[in-house]
């Protein structure tokens, strides 16, 4: 709306700004006048150019603590009002095409730009919000399928050894179809959580707080993209995460992870 009664707006100052009638004299239009021109049509053009810009970037530009949107409001009203009074103060004279023509324009440029930050139809800024950062390593770390942390790499499986490890130093090969003896000695709270969940590795999109798993307010660690963290359990919309160094804690937030 701000865009097309701008652009009309524009068009406008080239029209006939008085109306003679049948006389064969050619009326003036804004530009025989440079204050009519840039003094009022100008400005509305102008004003609209920088509700525009502000609307077309994820944060507004300030100067002397106002948006440049709230210049181009100003200057917009600045237009319809000044418009409007001249139409009005004529006198024996009529209004040509260009005023006519420019005051509605100028009154509808005006009314988007005050309903826009009024309206919730019309808040959405122009340009998308930004996306979140995609899932990298570290720069100089492990790529994916390397090392903890990472889906794919050899990862030991919850509450149990090392998948396709080898033995301990001095201990004898495992036998196919022999059970594994440090498996049946296993403590019986490593095992894996009952119930229908699956583990499974997770990244966040922004960085996250941990809270403790005995509901403390206080955050035990902070989850940072660009890192794979394994989910252990399920906690009500919450998730059971363990970090790098074998801490666990609640994640609150899971909106946006991606899974591995």
């Amino acid at each position: 709306m701000v865009i097309g009664a701008a652009v009309v707006l524009f068009i406008a100052s080239f029209l006939d700004y008085f109306d003679y009638g049948s006389t064969s004299v050619d009326a003036p239009n804004s530009w025989d006048s440079l204050g009519n021109a840039i003094g009022v049509y100008m400005v509305g053009v102008i004003g609209a150019a920088l509700i525009v810009l502000s609307r077309s970037q994820p944060q507004p530009r300030k100067v002397v603590g106002l948006d440049l949107a709230q210049f181009g409001v100003a200057a917009t009203v600045f237009t319809a009002w000044s418009l409007f009074w001249t139409i009005i103060d004529l006198g024996q004279i009529d209004a040509g095409a260009g005023l006519i023509l420019g005051l509605i324009s100028s009154l509808a440029l005006a009314a988007g730009a005050v309903a826009s930050p009024l309206l919730p139809a019309l808040k959405a800024p122009l340009a998308g919000a930004p996306k979140p950062q995609a899932v990298q390593p570290p720069y100089g770390g492990q790529q994916p399928g390397q090392g903890y942390g990472y889906p794919g790499a050899q990862q030991p499986s919850y509450g149990g050894q090392p998948q396709g490890q080898a033995p301990a130093f001095g201990g004898q090969p495992q036998q196919p179809g022999q059970p594994d003896p440090q498996q049946a000695q296993a403590p019986a709270q490593q095992a894996a959580p009952a119930g229908d969940f699956t583990p499974f590795w997770f990244a966040v999109p922004v960085a996250r707080p941990l809270y403790g798993e005995d509901g403390s307010p206080s955050p035990i660690a902070e989850l940072a993209p660009g890192t794979w963290y394994l989910a252990v359990e399920q906690r009500g919309p919450g998730l059971i995460a363990q970090t790098q160094d074998g801490r666990r804690g609640v994640l609150q937030d899971t909106t946006g992870i991606q899974r591995g």
